[in-house]
């Protein structure tokens, strides 16, 4: 039978793949490759220890900050959106609660309906994207959205609830969100490669992000200059491996808060899968992943304790990571 290192090289090569393919399983490193161009222009090319944009992927490392907050009673997940937001965003309920913005809960209007995007590539954000760089500037952003559905009806994925958690976060503690996200999440988990970063000041072991399979046309009119609680943390497959074993050995949230977070609160209606707090769960086994997909930027990491088993893929397109997915899905099991 193929390798599994030939398979992906083979794959790889077929589908033009840009990106990094991480699989390690109780320690052991079974597969670490790196594919195709961090910068096209100056043909410089992707290595193992690339940072990449991940996406909505960086919702789960906002949820491990938020739930680290409420360890620390800075709020708790039944307080309420509008204690901390006061006046702004008047158009989220009142009942709107620290748990429903987690859950994708909440109701709220968001800036961003992927539903009612048919290409990502083809989203602009509705002011300039260099005027977005810390988090009480996307206000605007998330205001004049009106309410979708009552606080806890039903499951709807919504990126603008995330910002809103990073809001709160700033606001119950006085301290930024990207600094709070580095000294609860990454430093506990030893997440040396891992930050925010501005996309108009890459350094050079980053991967710019592409809307295509080839060509030079970058994502960077169309994402936020910096990102924020719903996407946008740059960060390495060793340091997403580092983020499992940290997570599940109690160092960035307690087992008990663990807990919290992989307990079902909605079925996902796309797919066999469920949603906790900040992780996406598998319907038929104790897997769970994070995921990301914008312009520039494809990626998923998923985590299956009971076999010790850490997979990841990221790629620097849009796309880029769904087919090696699909590859490491048939060779390594649901």
């Amino acid at each position: 039978m193929e390798s599994l290192q030939d398979a992906v090289d083979a794959e790889a090569e077929r589908t033009g793949f840009s990106g990094v393919v991480h699989v390690d399983r109780s320690g052991v490193i079974e597969l670490s490759s790196a594919y195709g161009l961090a910068d096209r222009a100056h043909g410089v090319p992707n290595t193992v220890g690339t940072m990449f944009a991940i996406a909505s992927g960086s919702k789960t490392m906002t949820a491990m900050a938020v739930m680290s907050l409420v360890e620390r009673k800075a709020f708790k997940l039944g307080t309420t959106a509008r204690s901390l937001l006061g006046e702004d965003l008047p158009l989220i309920a009142d009942d709107v609660t620290v748990e429903h913005l987690l859950a994708h809960r909440s109701g709220i209007g968001d800036y961003l309906d992927e539903d009612a995007v048919d290409d990502i590539g083809d989203y602009v954000m509705p002011v300039p994207v260099h005027e977005l760089a810390t988090t009480e500037q996307f206000l605007p952003v998330l205001d004049g959205h009106a309410t979708v559905f009552a606080a806890g009806e039903r499951f709807a994925y919504n990126n603008g609830g995330y910002v809103v958690l990073a809001l709160l976060a700033e606001r119950a503690t006085g301290v930024g969100f990207h600094e709070l996200v580095r000294t609860l999440v990454c430093e506990p988990a030893g997440m040396d490669a891992t930050a925010f970063l501005r996309s108009d000041e890459l350094p050079g072991h980053a991967a710019v992000g592409y809307l295509s399979v080839d060509g030079a046309r970058t994502n960077v009119f169309h994402l936020p200059v910096r990102g924020n609680g719903d996407g946008g943390i740059y960060t390495t497959a060793a340091d997403l491996s580092a983020f499992w074993d940290a997570l599940f050995a109690g160092r960035i949230v307690s087992p008990e808060s663990l807990a919290q977070m992989v307990r079902p609160r909605s079925e996902v209606p796309e797919g066999s899968m469920r949603y906790g707090l900040g992780l996406y769960l598998s319907g038929a086994h104790d897997t769970v992943w994070l995921d990301g997909h914008d312009a520039g930027a494809s990626m998923i990491s998923l985590h299956r304790p009971s076999a010790s088993l850490t997979c990841t893929v990221i790629s620097n397109w849009s796309d880029g990571a769904w087919p090696v997915l699909e590859l490491l899905d048939h060779r390594l099991g649901p």
